[in-house]
């Protein structure tokens, strides 16, 4: 009781001092803030009013216009002084001089490559495949097998010879004869029965060296073998490097030796080595099927990474006028590995610009550090002793710059998807949420204004990507598509600023006309943005959906929007003016820089590519797409804060304006015309035709010459008419494709016969003369007991490259013949196409008909021969035509001739 009073005498006592009074002081402090607050608040509102002050305090928050440009031009900087030279970037070569034991050695690579250019092309079945070439890498494997480490390997070479056939396409692909040279490399008391596959062909297309494609990849193999059979090195699982003959026929030695080989049982893994250009870094654009530990693999081991998921899903399409090996070996060897090619300068692939010169010796010692890492990290994996333990699931894959490697299951990603998707969607509900709190405002309020934001925004999202392609479509509507070819930079002013000036003219006239009082200009930008977001979220919900792994590129550019709006909620900056910009700018570094050299690098590689698309597709459509889809992911969070600044409407101008120059300049100057002798050439197949037609009873229809086109590249045959050459008469021929045999022309191969339809044809007065007549040769003719069967029995001395082309009549059907049995009933027009490497045995097979009448005294099917003279001489007015062609024009051409019986 005692204590009780004096706590009270003590409480009376401390009511007179200024204790009290400094409480009190600071109450009245904490009211006048909470005043101040709200009186910001109000001010707030008023901002976008009509009301003098709105008008004033908008522009004091807004920056000066003069800084939007600036703001601009760092990502322009941070693009081309950082993204762009670190996608060119190189390792420099090492040269014998810095040699030691256990490297890669550029220089020693760089001399066989040398060697291989100076052979020249290496058309299958020319001497200078299948003896210069041949003989060359068996002298310098002998080499190797010289100084191999025999107390630590045992080193085999073995020559193949091989003969098969397949269904590639629309037609049987039959070889005859094509090599392969193999090498086995085996550790000494190895017991493993699993062995590593690494391929690379060194065979090319007519008139091509094929320095890139792919004499480079062979010279790293030849490297890799010297380097792994003089390293004192232990491994578990032999390797084998097959060099092949016959990549480009298409695909015919990977098959031999797959199919035939008796090595080939024991092969479980493959690295393929290929290319589509050459000279710079390569890509690993194929993996598994499943097994995603082999990218963990790559992600531990290689030195400069290169690779994404999105590039393998774009090859697997099959849009890409390209194929390599890596198919065969998974299809018919049930392989499993890692498929890497070259892919820049694409502009002198399979031409025969592709030299020794353009390919910098930084460039073969980035592969070869590569590919030597992963061959010794995988000689030891465990996982190939039991692969059915480790083949579930595909992988997401992919580097940052060059610098960093990413990966991670396809299970992982979906699931990643999903949750940066929803919580992108949850902060975006949280920070309206908050908006509405300080705003003094209903949460329906701001949801409001959102559901107008986001509908402009997926507005902005449709014209940012759909202008670019209204650009593409007009300009290739006048016949101006592919100005791009050889000046990349015009799609800066053709397709990026467009995009662009959709992506961010909803919001200006959204922010400039808006009529709200209650949220301030800042906290509306904001919601803008979230817009943008909301629309990536539910484009990664249906990508997702889709089963597509390339998401992970939406997810990654969501993860860095949701970062900084997470630590801005997190603080205040969310409710003070434009302060939370600060921390979204500097996350926005990231996604932009990826997002921008991602697409950067498809469009190196496949802008070079449209020179050989094809007539039939607008390439000005995939090339403005992709150009809309990088603006789109690097610079959607990044150009509607131009509104921070006062007269935005400025830098629309400006990229209407630098859209308009361009068009100018790419449709009225030199500037746009695509093609530059050398460097962006015009690639232009032809072939010397001397064709007959046999009616049924022997005589001859039609004997005539001409010259075939069959032009890869949209713009077709009118920068050829604006030169010198003559081309008067010149026709398509899809009006004789429903008259006669395979459009009465000797089609090359199946991607001739795709696109039969838009070959042109130049007729010519003077035969063309072929090096020397082959014709058909009917060996016997026999009905068959059952009379309703007749077989015919041919022979002919072919070239190394010939095509059957077989049609029955409408009433006859083919029940048996000496080609695949599988391709009897798929096609209407049968074609074969047959080549031989060494072996020059001539063709000989036999077709059986059926017929329900068992009538056989009429025509009942027609035959053509297609016979190519690849390599051999022209005649002189072939060769003056050719002469005639302009400077930017590389033709692909040689003397052909065509036979069409009737039996």
């Amino acid at each position: 009781m005692l204590k009780m009073m004096r706590l009270r005498e003590i409480s009376s006592q401390l009511s007179g001092l200024p204790l009290k009074k400094m409480w009190q002081g600071l109450r009245n402090r904490f009211d006048s803030c909470r005043n101040k607050i709200a009186d910001e608040a109000d001010e707030g509102r008023n901002r976008s009013g009509s009301s003098k002050y709105s008008k004033y305090a908008e522009q004091k928050w807004r920056g000066p216009w003069y800084l939007a440009s600036g703001f601009l031009l760092f990502w322009v900087l941070l693009f081309f002084a950082v993204v762009v030279p670190l996608f060119y970037r190189l390792p420099n070569g090492l040269t014998i001089e810095d040699a030691y034991k256990g490297v890669f050695i550029a220089e020693r690579a760089q001399k066989d490559l040398w060697n291989l250019d100076k052979i020249g092309p290496k058309v299958v079945g020319s001497d200078a495949n299948e003896n210069q070439t041949v003989n060359y890498l068996l002298s310098v494997v002998e080499g190797i097998q010289a100084i191999a480490l025999d107390d630590y390997f045992e080193v085999e070479v073995d020559l193949q010879e091989v003969s098969g056939s397949y269904i590639h396409r629309t037609m049987i692909n039959m070889y005859q004869g094509v090599q392969n040279i193999a090498v086995r490399l085996t550790p000494k008391n190895s017991t493993s029965n699993s062995t590593i596959l690494i391929n690379a062909h060194f065979d090319s297309k007519p008139t091509s060296p094929s320095a890139g494609d792919d004499g480079q990849m062979v010279a790293v193999i030849l490297e890799i073998l010297r380097v792994m059979s003089t390293t004192e090195q232990t491994f578990r699982h032999p390797i084998i490097f097959l060099l092949n003959g016959a990549e480009e026929n298409p695909l015919e030695a990977s098959h031999g030796f797959i199919t035939e080989h008796p090595w080939a049982k024991d092969c479980k893994l493959l690295i393929n080595l290929d290319s589509s250009g050459g000279g710079g870094r390569e890509i690993v654009f194929q993996t598994g099927p499943n097994h995603p530990w082999l990218i963990k693999y790559y992600k531990k081991n290689a030195k400069h990474y290169f690779a994404t998921t999105m590039a393998e899903e774009i090859f697997q399409t099959g849009i890409l006028p390209s194929d390599t090996d890596f198919h065969i070996f998974v299809k018919y060897g049930n392989l499993i590995g890692l498929d890497i090619a070259q892919c820049i300068n694409g502009y002198t692939y399979h031409t025969k610009y592709d030299r020794f010169s353009n390919i910098p010796r930084g460039s073969t010692q980035n592969t070869g550090d590569n590919v030597l890492a992963l061959v010794r990290a995988l000689v030891n994996a465990t996982e190939l002793d039991d692969l059915s333990a480790h083949g579930s699931g595909h992988a997401v894959f992919f580097d940052f710059l060059g610098l960093y490697f990413i990966n991670y299951n396809e299970s992982t990603g979906i699931i990643l998807n999903y949750c940066v998707a929803v919580g992108t969607l949850i902060l975006i509900f949280a920070s309206i949420w908050r908006t509405a709190s300080v705003s003094f405002v209903p949460t329906g309020y701001v949801l409001k204004w959102f559901t107008l934001i986001l509908a402009l925004q997926i507005v902005a999202f449709i014209l940012g990507f759909g202008l670019p392609l209204v650009v593409a479509y007009v300009l290739d509507k006048y016949g101006l598509s592919m100005t791009y070819f050889s000046t990349p930079a015009l799609m800066i002013g053709l397709y990026v600023c467009p995009s662009l000036l959709g992506l961010s003219l909803p919001s200006y006239i959204y922010l400039q006309l808006q009529k709200t009082d209650k949220l301030s200009f800042a906290q509306q930008l904001l919601l803008v943005l979230h817009g943008h977001a909301a629309v990536l979220a539910l484009l990664t919900f249906a990508m997702s959906f889709c089963g597509l792994r390339s998401t992970y590129v939406v997810t990654w550019t969501l993860i860095f929007y949701a970062i900084p709006l997470i630590l801005n909620l997190l603080t205040t900056l969310h409710d003070r003016g434009f302060s939370w910009s600060g921390l979204h700018k500097i996350f926005q570094i990231i996604p932009f820089a990826y997002n921008s050299y991602l697409i950067f690098c498809f469009l190196v590689i496949l802008t070079p590519m449209m020179g050989r698309f094809g007539r039939s597709i607008n390439p000005d459509l995939i090339i403005s797409a992709l150009n809309s889809l990088g603006t789109i992911l690097a610079l959607g969070f990044l150009i509607p804060l131009i509104n921070m600044f006062r007269r935005p409407s400025l830098i629309l101008i400006a990229f209407l304006g630098l859209s308009g120059v361009t068009i100018f300049m790419a449709t009225s100057t030199q500037i746009g015309f695509p093609y530059r002798p050398k460097t962006n050439v015009q690639r232009v197949p032809f072939l010397h035709v001397r064709r007959t037609f046999y009616e049924y009873d022997g005589s001859v229809s039609k004997d005539d010459s001409g010259y075939l086109f069959n032009l890869q590249d949209r713009r077709g045959p009118n920068p050829l008419k604006d030169s010198e050459v003559n081309l008067t008469g010149l026709v398509s021929v899809a009006s004789d494709c429903d008259k006669y045999l395979m459009c009465g022309y000797p089609m090359y191969d199946h991607r001739w016969v795709k696109n039969r339809r838009n070959a042109l044809y130049l007729p010519r007065s003077e035969p063309v003369v072929v090096p020397y007549e082959v014709k058909l040769e009917l060996l016997n003719r026999t009905i068959l007991e059952n009379n309703v069967t007749v077989r015919f029995e041919f022979r002919a001395n072919c070239t190394d490259h010939c095509s059957l082309f077989i049609k029955p009549e409408t009433d006859v059907k083919i029940s048996n013949w000496s080609f695949h049995p599988a391709y009897i009933g798929t096609q209407t027009t049968y074609h074969i196409y047959f080549t031989y490497g060494k072996d020059k045995s001539p063709l000989t097979f036999f077709i059986e008909f059926s017929k329900s009448t068992g009538d056989f005294n009429i025509p009942i099917f027609q035959i053509g021969l297609a016979v190519h003279f690849i390599g051999k001489p022209v005649d002189k007015t072939s060769q003056k035509f050719i002469d005639s062609l302009p400077s930017y024009a590389a033709p692909v051409d040689w003397p052909t001739s065509y036979q069409v019986y009737s039996y």
